[in-house]
């Protein structure tokens, strides 16, 4: 599999270079020269398969002959060695809990896949290589607990001060060794913007050999399409394939589960679930693309204006509006209305979602409930990100009483942060870097 650069101006590459690039040279994301295509024995008979059959079928192609099938097998069954369950809250709606994890958010199976394959990359290279990544909330957790102690990997994470939870804050900037944590005076479109002048800078790249684990990495953002096959695993009405609803923020998520639907997977449509942040459910609504800043809300992972993996949703379709709104639903929840869901899922189901889930799940209802012919058998399925304890701040209020601590969370509540704060100027970044 050969990857092309979007902005058209840079070779193409194999799987082994894109991921240690992260980002080719004329500053566009990689995207595969092709769609593989899932066999349609798996899709037919998808509950004969395991979990690791399922994944490795599906990851294959893109990483072709880089990574030998044995050390692909392991890559695979480290990276998913944790459960996926769907749960019921209705007969129509059901949770993919994606939280079961070591950091208890999705974003675990993109970095524990790239972390692995970095890893085997760059055994016996005499320069280290310089990860960077922006997180706005569960990413730098994910991936510097996947990154932990590689040998020849150095992290450096950068997130906005005062905008991710007090647990996720703790997750990113506790483990020391190999990770560093920047904090910014910025939004997560401030520290993404300078992660992304770093790969653009031509003397930082002398002196650094530099990569991404943002989801702009290819490593990160195609085993994101794991779970949407376990999703359709689960599902006991394969007559009628689900609604997926998607949080959203940066779209690398839902662009995987959109990229698994043109390999095969059934899906009958998917809504990209957004708060406040409401570029890409204004250019459905309209169809012009306006880049707007981003807005602190209480599902702050999602808190991104101008969301860099819309464009390879956009190459998916061809660029073509018509097919994509045909496909793609986008709704934009406000907080107060995250506050009630929560609320009601709470009470009525007795499910407890954090706030990206209950963006989610809302998302999901309205859609649902749109669906004027009384004989539609529509149901679906909204993700659930993260576990609700890594906003504990903001959900306990909501239900009126103490979230159980996980052991990972309670081993971290003791721990020191450490973190160097930053302005949000590259000059800074830079100056760190060398």
């Amino acid at each position: 599999m050969q990857y092309y650069s979007l902005n058209n101006g840079s070779p193409k590459v194999g799987f082994r270079e894109a991921t240690i690039k992260g980002q080719a040279p004329d500053k566009g994301l990689y995207f595969p020269e092709r769609i593989p295509l899932v066999p349609n024995d798996l899709v037919r008979n998808i509950g004969t398969y395991s979990p690791e059959e399922i994944a490795l079928a599906v990851i294959q192609p893109y990483v072709g002959d880089s990574i030998p099938a044995p050390e692909l097998q392991r890559i695979v069954a480290e990276t998913i060695n944790f459960d996926f369950p769907l749960v019921p809250l209705t007969d129509s709606i059901f949770s993919l809990e994606l939280f079961h994890g070591p950091t208890l958010a999705f974003k675990d199976v993109g970095a524990r896949f790239m972390s692995r394959c970095l890893g085997h990359f760059v055994r016996g290279n005499d320069q280290p290589v310089t990860v960077l990544v922006a997180t706005s909330g569960d990413t730098g957790g994910a991936v510097a607990s996947g990154f932990y102690g590689v040998e020849g990997v150095n992290v450096i994470i950068l997130y906005p001060s005062g905008k991710v939870s007090s647990v996720q804050e703790l997750q990113l900037t506790t483990l020391g060794k190999n990770i560093s944590a920047l904090e910014v005076n910025g939004s997560f479109d401030d520290c993404q913007q300078m992660v992304k002048q770093a790969f653009a800078d031509g003397d930082l790249n002398k002196k650094l050999f530099l990569t991404s684990a943002n989801s702009i990495n290819v490593a990160r953002w195609l085993p994101q399409q794991f779970y949407y096959f376990f999703a359709w695993r689960q599902w006991a009405d394969k007559d009628h394939p689900p609604v997926i609803s998607v949080p959203s923020g940066n779209f690398g998520n839902i662009c995987a589960g959109l990229l698994a639907h043109r390999s095969g997977l059934p899906v009958s449509h998917f809504i990209a679930a957004c708060n406040a942040n409401d570029t890409v459910p204004a250019y459905l609504r309209s169809g012009r693309y306006a880049v707007r800043p981003a807005v602190a809300t209480l599902s702050n992972a999602m808190d991104v204006g101008n969301p860099s993996n819309f464009v390879r949703i956009l190459e998916l379709f061809h660029k073509e509006f018509n097919s994509l709104s045909k496909v793609l639903t986008s709704y934009s929840i406000s907080d107060d209305e995250t506050r009630q869901a929560i609320g009601d899922i709470y009470t009525k189901y007795h499910y407890l979602a954090d706030p990206h889930g209950a963006v989610g799940y809302l998302a999901l209802a309205r859609y649902l409930a749109a669906q004027n012919d009384p004989r539609s058998a529509a149901k679906g399925i909204f993700l659930e990100t993260a576990h609700p304890v890594k906003f504990y701040d903001g959900v306990e209020p909501i239900i009126g009483q103490k979230i159980p601590m996980p052991p990972a969370v309670q081993a971290l509540l003791g721990k020191q942060k450490q973190s160097k704060k930053i302005d949000a100027d590259f000059t800074q970044l830079k100056d760190f870097l060398l």
